[in-house]
C-alpha cells in the first residue's frame, strides 16, 4: 500500500504492447491528486526507483520518467539515441484518438519534431531571426507592454497578477515582435491564451492563429519588414511558407505559457518569501535572484514529453526498449540530491538548472536570454509602479494548477495603493 498523495500503483501491467518487466511496478503519473505535491512525488519516485522510474500516463500508457540530473543531461545530449520524432513510438497502435496527451505527442511538420540536418536548418533560422532583435528595443517594448497592462488596473487598488498581468505579457511582446498591427494585438493575445487552455474554445483559437500566421507569412513574403517573420523567410535556410507558419506558432506557444508562469511564480515568491518580501522596494536588486530561484524550485515547465529511444539501451539501471517514450523530469532533475550534495545554496548565481532543457532540442539560443529580459522587465516594472504591492489572501490560499506538466497559479490576488 502506497501512502504518498497522488501516487497510485497500477492494478495490472499496462496492456498496450508487450510491457517491460519493470512496468509491472509502474505508478500512475496522472489523476486528480498527482500534482498536489510535486516535490513529494519526485522524492518518492526517486526513493523507489532511482534516477529513471517506470510510470503510466493517462490510460495506463507506459513510459519512463527521467528524474536524475545526470541521466537527463545524458538523454538530452544524445539525440542519436534519444530522438524527437514521435513516429518511433512503439505504443501508437494502442493510443486512442481522444487520448488527453495526444497534443503533446502527435507529429507535426514543425521544428519540434525535426531531427538531424533538418532540425539544425530550422532551429538555426529561428535562432538567427530572434537574435537580430535589438536588446535595447526589446527591453523598451517589454516596458511598454507591462506599463500598458498595469495602467488597466492601477487605479483599482487590487488585481490578479496572473490573469491580468503575467499571462498577457509574453503574448503581447511576441505579437509586436511579429509586427502584428497594434489594433489586432488584443485579439491575437486572447487567441494565444485560449489555444493553450483545455477548453472547448481552444480548437477554434488555434485555427484562427494558424490562419493569422498564414496571412502574415504571405504578406511578409510579398513585402518584408524588420520583424521576426520576415527574417525567418529571408534566412538562407530557405524555409517554405508552411514551415515558417508552423514554426512561428511553435515560438508563440513556447514563449507564452512558460514565460507567463515564470513571471507569476516569481512575483509570488517575492511577495510571500521573507528573503524577498522585505526588499520589495529594492526589487531591482533581488528580482534576478528570485527569477533564478524559481527556475530551480518552481520551474514553469515541470515535465516534458519527451524523447523516443532510437535503439534499445540502458539508462539509470533500466532497460529502455527501442521506441519507448521518455518523459523529461526537468523539475525533478533540478532537485536531484546528488546535484545539491555539499552545496548549501545552489541557487545563488547558478544557471545550470534544466528549466530550458539542454542539447540540440533544448530552448535554442537566444530564446532563454530573450525570455529572461521579458520576465525580468515584467517583474521590475510591476514593483516600480506598485511599490507597496502585497498579498490580498494568505499564501496558503493560493492554488497551483493541477498539472504535472506546467507549474503555475490559478491567480495571484494583490492589493496596493491606487495610483494613476
Amino acid at each position: 500500500m502506497n501512502d504518498t498523495p497522488g501516487l497510485t500503483e497500477a492494478a495490472a501491467p499496462p496492456s498496450s504492447g508487450p510491457p517491460s518487466p519493470d512496468h509491472a511496478e509502474a505508478v500512475r503519473f496522472y489523476g486528480p491528486d498527482i500534482a498536489r505535491d510535486p516535490a513529494g512525488l519526485y522524492e518518492e519516485l526517486r526513493r523507489r526507483f532511482g534516477p529513471v522510474a517506470p510510470i503510466l500516463l493517462d490510460g495506463d500508457v507506459p513510459a519512463w520518467f527521467v528524474l536524475g540530473y545526470r541521466e537527463l543531461h545524458h538523454v538530452t545530449s544524445r539525440p542519436e539515441w534519444f530522438a524527437r520524432d514521435c513516429r518511433r513510438w512503439n505504443q501508437w497502435d494502442d493510443i486512442p484518438e481522444d487520448w488527453p496527451l495526444l497534443p503533446y505527442v502527435m507529429w507535426t511538420p514543425s521544428v519540434m519534431f525535426a531531427e538531424g540536418a533538418d532540425h539544425q536548418r530550422r532551429a538555426g533560422a529561428i535562432g538567427d531571426a530572434l537574435d537580430a532583435t535589438d536588446r535595447i528595443d526589446l527591453k523598451a517594448l517589454c516596458q511598454q507592454v507591462a506599463d500598458g497592462l498595469i495602467d488597466t488596473f492601477s487605479a483599482e487598488g487590487e488585481a490578479d497578477l496572473v490573469g491580468q498581468y503575467a499571462h498577457h505579457i509574453p503574448a503581447g511582446v511576441v505579437a509586436r515582435l511579429y509586427g502584428i498591427p497594434e489594433g489586432e494585438v488584443p485579439a491575437m493575445v486572447r487567441d494565444i491564451l485560449l489555444s493553450l487552455d483545455v477548453t472547448a474554445d481552444a480548437g477554434g483559437a488555434h485555427q484562427r492563429l494558424h490562419t493569422r500566421m498564414g496571412n502574415l507569412v504571405a504578406d511578409r513574403r510579398r513585402a518584408p519588414r524588420d520583424d521576426v517573420p520576415s527574417r525567418l523567410l529571408l534566412h538562407p535556410a530557405g524555409l517554405s511558407d508552411a514551415e515558417a507558419v508552423i514554426d512561428l506558432l511553435v515560438i508563440l506557444a513556447a514563449a507564452q505559457a512558460p514565460t507567463g508562469n515564470w513571471i507569476g511564480n516569481t512575483l509570488r515568491l517575492m511577495l510571500v518569501d521573507d528573503q524577498f518580501s522585505l526588499t520589495l522596494q529594492g526589487g531591482r536588486s533581488s528580482s534576478g535572484e528570485a527569477l533564478n530561484e524559481v527556475l530551480w524550485k518552481n520551474t514553469p515547465t515541470q515535465n516534458f514529453i519527451g524523447r523516443w529511444a532510437a535503439q534499445t539501451c540502458e539508462l539509470g539501471g533500466r532497460r529502455i526498449r527501442r521506441g519507448d517514450l521518455l518523459v523529461l523530469g526537468l523539475s525533478a532533475a533540478n532537485s536531484d540530491p546528488r546535484l545539491h550534495a555539499g552545496l548549501p545554496d545552489i541557487y545563488a548565481g547558478n544557471r545550470a538548472q534544466m528549466s530550458f532543457g539542454h542539447g540540440e532540442h533544448g530552448c535554442p539560443f537566444p530564446a532563454p536570454e530573450l525570455a529572461t529580459t521579458i520576465a525580468r522587465t515584467a517583474v521590475e516594472s510591476l514593483l516600480d509602479r506598485l511599490p507597496d504591492v502585497r498579498m490580498a489572501v494568505p499564501p496558503d490560499r493560493l492554488e497551483w494548477r493541477p498539472s504535472v506538466w506546467m507549474r503555475g497559479l490559478f491567480e495571484l490576488p494583490v492589493r496596493f495603493t491606487p495610483g494613476r
